[in-house]
């Protein structure tokens, strides 16, 4: 990690809250359908690399990233319903559905704002705040930046300097963590900042990028 960093900014979605399978797959549960842990991973990491590939390519929207892991989850369980498929993907894109939040995280946060400033960055729905208030973790951020209130999505660099500004924070001095490389990654080191990936599923295990799988680990590596 280069340095120095004053800096860091969290995304939110699959780095410090995760959906809440059971309330977004509700519609899979009544026609008898779960989708086991290892199936949603195993989908989770070829997604993660397929839309990447896209959006390196194409450019698009964070949020076709859920269009194509719901197509192919409905593919792989041999369901073939559009309704099904549109309401999947609606729920999870609901700020709300991102309510799993795993032990520890508050203690982490608070821990690693004793030693800088910190934030987030957030894709969403203009409702993040509220969610993270919920969860108990708002108070450990100095400035919420939500895509759905300031107008840009990452990877657009505005979204960052916007977030940047907030925090007066400098680029170089600055750090950012979300799972999604053409998104986060990119997003972040294209405007400047130095970033790492939050990769739970194993996604990057052989892209040489610098990445943890917790915060726990973030943690412990971070200065």
């Amino acid at each position: 990690m280069e340095s120095p960093i004053k800096f860091i900014f969290f995304d939110v979605g699959n780095t410090l809250l995760f959906p809440n399978r059971e309330r977004i797959h509700a519609p899979l549960a009544d026609r008898g359908v779960t989708p086991d842990a290892a199936l949603l991973r195993d989908l989770e990491r070829s997604t993660k690399n397929q839309f990447d590939t896209h959006m390196v390519k194409n450019g698009s929207t964070d949020h076709s990233f859920w269009w194509m892991f719901y197509s192919q989850l409905l593919a792989r369980i041999g369901v073939s319903d559009d309704i099904l498929h549109d309401q999947l993907v609606s729920s999870i894109r609901q700020s709300a559905n991102w309510d799993v939040i795993p032990a520890g995280t508050r203690e982490h946060l608070q821990q690693i704002g004793g030693r800088y400033r910190i934030g987030v960055i957030s894709n969403a729905d203009g409702k993040i705040e509220d969610l993270l208030r919920r969860c108990n973790i708002a108070d450990c951020f100095l400035t919420i930046t939500d895509s759905g209130l300031v107008g840009f999505e990452k990877p657009h660099p505005e979204i960052f300097r916007q977030a940047l500004q907030s925090m007066n924070a400098k680029p170089e001095e600055s750090f950012y963590i979300g799972d999604l490389y053409s998104v986060d990654y990119l997003g972040a080191t294209g405007a400047g900042m130095q970033a790492i990936l939050m990769d739970v599923p194993g996604a990057y295990l052989e892209r040489g990028l610098q990445r943890v799988e917790s915060l726990k680990e973030l943690n412990s590596l971070l200065p």
